[in-house]
């Protein structure tokens, strides 16, 4: 992981960092285990003044690879009889943190959660990727899946973005080593506000 995580980094050294970061961002949301914060992060430390356009490509990639990602879950994943196809258990063996396990946790969640779902993976460390064919799977709403996909993607790689352009390298070491926390804190108060308004009113 820590190869793969270096070479990943490494294109930010190359003429091809933006179409390596469109990529990355795609095949994040389908497969790929590194996130493409990583990357996002290098570029806009390099050309600060870039650093929107960057996370603008990052969301477009992102978002692009969740609707194949949906679209995987939603014509490729179960038979007619409602068995895992060869495909699914080949993601099943072969990707980290995809297990028959969590996916029928992930569809209880969708049952009762549906849009925080999505927006929850999309925002915060969870893998995307799981929810992105797990979507499509058990037939959510596609403009309710792409919604919460463009903002909750947006909402993170802009917030990186801007990180490093108001405040520059000293703010790396800061996103390194807590973003990931912050994300997931603001998710659960956001989503928690929400939980609280339904059952109070």
């Amino acid at each position: 992981m820590r190869k793969l995580y270096d070479w990943v980094l490494s294109w930010a050294q190359t003429k091809y960092g933006t179409a390596a970061l469109f990529i990355f961002a795609f095949i994040e949301s389908v497969f790929f285990p590194i996130p493409p914060d990583v990357l996002l992060i290098a570029l806009a430390l390099g050309v600060s003044a870039k650093a929107f356009k960057y996370a603008l490509v990052c969301t477009i990639g992102s978002v692009t690879g969740a609707i194949v990602g949906y679209t995987i879950g939603y014509y490729a994943w179960l038979t007619d009889s409602g068995e895992f196809t060869g495909f699914a258990n080949f993601f099943f063996a072969h990707i980290p943190g995809f297990t028959t396990d969590l996916y029928f946790r992930i569809k209880s969640l969708f049952n009762e959660w549906d849009f925080w779902v999505i927006f929850t993976a999309g925002f915060t460390p969870i893998p995307y990727k799981v929810f992105t064919i797990t979507s499509g799977v058990f037939d959510i709403n596609f403009i309710m899946f792409l919604t919460a996909s463009i903002i909750s993607r947006g909402a993170r790689f802009f917030l990186v973005a801007w990180l490093l352009w108001k405040f520059g390298p000293s703010i790396k070491q800061f996103i390194d080593k807590y973003f990931n926390l912050l994300a997931v804190a603001f998710t659960v108060l956001l989503v928690g506000g929400f939980v609280l308004i339904k059952f109070v009113f």
